[in-house]
C-alpha cells in the first residue's frame, strides 16, 4: 500500500550531517531536517558558533551535536566523518554545504584564493561524500547527499560581481552531482543539487549591500530575496522517500532569477 504524504517526508530516526551548519543556509536545513524527525550533527570551524547552532536546534526539540572541522582539509572531512557514525549511527543523508568565496577581477584573482575555493566547495564535497559514501552507504545501499550549488554556477555575472572562482566552483558542483548520481544509483544513493539565489546570509550580504537589496529583489520575478524557510521544502524532497525517484539533477530557488537570465 502507497505511503501517505506525511509518511514520505518523515525522517525519524535518520541521521544527517549538515557541514556549513552554524549559520545561514546550512542552519536553516539543519532545522528542516530535524523538524521532520531526523537527527542532526552540524558542523563548522568554529566551535562557539556551534555550540549556539546546538542549542538553538535543541530549543526546537531537535536531537542535535556538533563536531568542528576543517571541509578544506582531508583529515577533518575524515574525521568528521567517523566521528558522526561514532557517535550517532550511520549517515542517512549528507548535505554539503561549506563554502567559501573571494571577489576579485579575474585579471587580478590570487591564485591561492582560487585554490581556497576549490578546496573547500568542490574537493571538499568529493572528499566527504567519498566516504560517507564508503562507510555508510554503498554498504547498506541507501542514502541522500544534497550538494549546495548556486544560480552562479549556472551562468556569468552582472556588472559589479567579480567571483569567478566561486561561480566556476558552483558549476563544477552541479555537474559532480550529475556525474555522481550516475555513478551510485545502483547502490540506491541519490544525489541532487539546490542552486540558492541571494538570501541575506553572512557571505552574501556583502554583495547584498554593495548591489542594493531593494534592486536586487527587483530584478527577481517574485521581487523579494530568500528567507530564513526557502530552501525548507526542497531540502526535505530531497531527503526523504518523497523525492527517492529523483536523482542528478538541480534546482533554483531564486525567486525566478535565473528563469530570466538565461540560465
Amino acid at each position: 500500500m502507497a505511503r501517505t504524504v506525511q509518511q514520505l517526508f518523515d525522517l525519524t530516526g535518520q541521521v544527517a550531517l549538515v557541514t556549513g551548519g552554524s549559520r545561514g543556509l546550512g542552519l536553516q536545513m539543519a532545522h528542516a531536517l530535524g523538524e521532520a524527525g531526523a537527527r542532526i550533527m552540524v558542523s563548522s570551524r568554529k566551535a562557539d558558533d556551534l555550540e549556539a547552532t546546538v542549542a538553538e536546534l535543541k530549543k526546537a526539540g531537535i536531537d542535535a551535536q556538533y563536531i568542528a572541522a576543517d571541509c578544506a582539509k582531508e583529515e577533518d572531512l575524515r574525521r568528521l566523518a567517523e566521528e558522526t557514525v561514532a557517535r550517532m549511527g550511520p549517515i542517512d543523508i549528507l548535505i554539503n554545504n561549506a563554502g567559501a568565496s573571494w571577489g576579485a577581477p579575474a585579471e587580478e584573482h590570487p591564485i591561492a584564493a582560487w585554490d581556497k575555493i576549490m578546496n573547500l566547495n568542490v574537493r571538499g564535497y568529493f572528499i566527504l561524500s567519498q566516504h560517507v559514501a564508503n562507510l555508510c552507504m554503498i554498504p547498506r545501499k541507501k542514502g541522500r547527499i544534497l550538494n549546495i550549488a548556486s544560480i552562479a554556477g549556472l551562468a556569468g555575472n552582472p556588472a559589479g560581481m567579480e567571483t569567478i572562482a566561486y561561480n566556476t566552483s558552483k558549476g563544477a558542483v552541479i555537474n559532480f552531482t550529475r556525474a555522481l548520481a550516475g555513478e551510485w544509483g545502483e547502490h540506491g544513493i541519490t544525489v541532487n543539487a539546490i542552486c540558492p539565489g541571494f538570501f541575506p546570509t553572512k557571505m552574501a550580504i556583502g554583495l547584498i549591500e554593495k548591489l542594493g537589496a531593494d534592486k536586487m529583489a527587483q530584478g527577481a520575478p517574485l521581487r523579494r530575496l530568500g528567507d530564513e524557510e526557502d530552501l525548507k521544502g526542497l531540502t526535505l524532497l530531497y531527503a526523504s522517500d518523497a523525492g527517492k525517484h529523483i536523482t542528478g539533477q538541480w534546482m533554483a530557488v531564486d525567486g525566478g532569477v535565473s528563469a530570466i537570465i538565461g540560465g
